[in-house]
C-alpha cells in the first residue's frame, strides 16, 4: 500500500509541475521548490536503501571500489557548497540533469538485480528501487520543464554511459557488493542533484548565498 501511495505522489508531483509551468503566473520559485523537495524525497530514499543494505552486511563497504569508479564521475562537479555557489544557474540545473539522467539504465540494472538479490530484506529493497525509479522519472520531467525556463544553457546535457549492463554478478558476493556499490554512486549523486536544486531555490527566492 506504501508504495502505491508513493507511486501516486510522483505522478502527481510531475503532474503539478506541468500545470504550473503551463501558467506564466507561477513565479520560477515555486517550480524549483517542487523540484527541491522531489530530489530530497529521492535523496533520502537512496539513503534508506544504504542503511538497508549496511545493516546485514556493513563489512561489505570496505571492499567496495572506489567512488572514482562509479561511471558518472567524469563530470566535472563542484566539490563543495562554496564552489556550487559560483555555478551559474543555468550550468546547476545543467549538472543535475546530466546526473539524473546517466542514471536511467543503471537504475533498470538495480531492478532487475533486486528482484533476486540474496539479501534477507530483498523484498523491501525491490519495492524502494522501484520507488527511486519512479521518483527519478517525476524528478526528470519536472527538471526538463524547468530547463525550457532557464536559457539553453540549462537544456545542455552531458552524456554518461553506464557500461555494466543489468549484470551486475555471477555469484552472491560478487552481486551484493557490485549492487551496493552501484547504489552508493546514486546516493552520492542523489546528494549532489539535491544540493544544486537547493541552491537554485534559494537563489530564485533571492536569499542571501550564504543562506543556500
Amino acid at each position: 500500500m506504501a508504495h502505491s501511495r508513493g507511486t501516486n505522489g510522483s505522478k502527481l508531483f510531475t503532474i503539478v509541475l506541468y500545470m504550473v509551468a503551463a501558467c506564466s503566473s507561477i513565479p520560477i520559485s515555486d517550480l524549483l521548490d517542487r523540484a527541491s523537495q522531489g530530489s530530497d524525497k529521492l535523496h533520502s530514499l537512496s539513503t534508506t536503501l544504504t542503511q538497508d543494505l549496511d545493516s546485514h552486511f556493513p563489512s561489505f563497504r570496505v571492499i567496495m571500489p572506489r567512488p572514482s569508479m562509479c561511471h558518472t564521475s567524469s563530470l566535472q562537479t563542484p566539490n563543495d557548497k562554496e564552489q556550487a555557489l559560483q555555478v551559474s544557474e543555468s550550468d546547476l540545473l545543467s549538472l543535475a540533469r546530466s546526473l539524473l539522467q546517466a542514471w536511467e539504465d543503471p537504475l533498470v540494472a538495480l531492478s532487475t538485480s533486486a528482484n533476486t538479490l540474496p539479501h534477507p530484506a530483498q523484498g523491501a529493497i525491490f519495492n524502494k528501487i522501484q520507488e527511486l525509479q519512479e521518483h527519478s522519472k517525476s524528478l526528470g520531467d519536472g527538471l526538463n520543464v524547468l530547463s525550457g525556463k532557464m536559457g539553453p544553457g540549462a537544456q545542455t546535457i552531458s552524456s554518461l554511459p553506464y557500461m555494466g549492463g543489468n549484470e551486475i554478478g555471477q555469484d552472491r558476493i560478487s552481486q551484493l557488493i557490485n549492487f551496493n556499490f552501484l547504489l552508493s554512486c546514486f546516493r552520492r549523486d542523489s546528494h549532489k542533484i539535491d544540493s544544486f536544486l537547493k541552491i537554485l531555490r534559494c537563489r530564485a527566492a533571492k536569499s542571501l548565498p550564504e543562506m543556500c
